[in-house]
């Protein structure tokens, strides 16, 4: 089964973040309009989580209305209903929901701090913005918060 792909609406920045981090292939604009949330939905296949009721409604669109401000709560109601979970965890950036590729310490070497060079090997950099990745103290916080919410 094909993963899904998202839209997400300007109310979910967060709930966006956190699905990039799943690995979940999320686009998040919060300048788009609801008719452009709704093109865009339907041009490139994605469904569109949002917390407006009336835009959820609306003919032809595949959207979900999330129902919890809670981001646990919103992770869960997407589990039931859409099967998501966390196989493909940490190969998305963040911020530009591009896939990560691997990167060596040599091409790290003046992107991240010289205290992450002594004690890491291992990298990850987004073709696109450039930011570097790498498993430390924050990456283990989210691989904790991932472990307690897929229970």
């Amino acid at each position: 089964m094909m993963k899904p792909r998202f839209l997400v609406d300007a109310m979910l920045g967060r709930l966006a973040k956190w699905l990039r981090i799943l690995g979940y292939d999320t686009r998040f604009d919060p300048t788009l309009n609801d008719a452009e949330l709704v093109m865009l939905s339907q041009r490139e296949d994605r469904v569109l989580l949002t917390r407006d009721a009336e835009l959820a409604k609306r003919k032809g669109l595949r959207a979900l209305l999330i129902e919890s401000e809670d981001l646990a709560e919103q992770l869960a109601q997407l589990q039931d209903e859409l099967g998501i979970d966390a196989s493909a965890s940490f190969t998305r950036c963040s911020l530009c929901n591009e896939l990560l590729i691997e990167a060596s310490w040599e091409e790290a070497e003046g992107h991240v701090p010289e205290r992450v060079l002594g004690a890491h090997t291992r990298f990850r950099r987004c073709p696109s913005c450039g930011r570097f990745y790498w498993r430390g103290s924050h990456w283990e916080r989210m691989r904790r918060l991932i472990e307690h919410w897929r229970g």
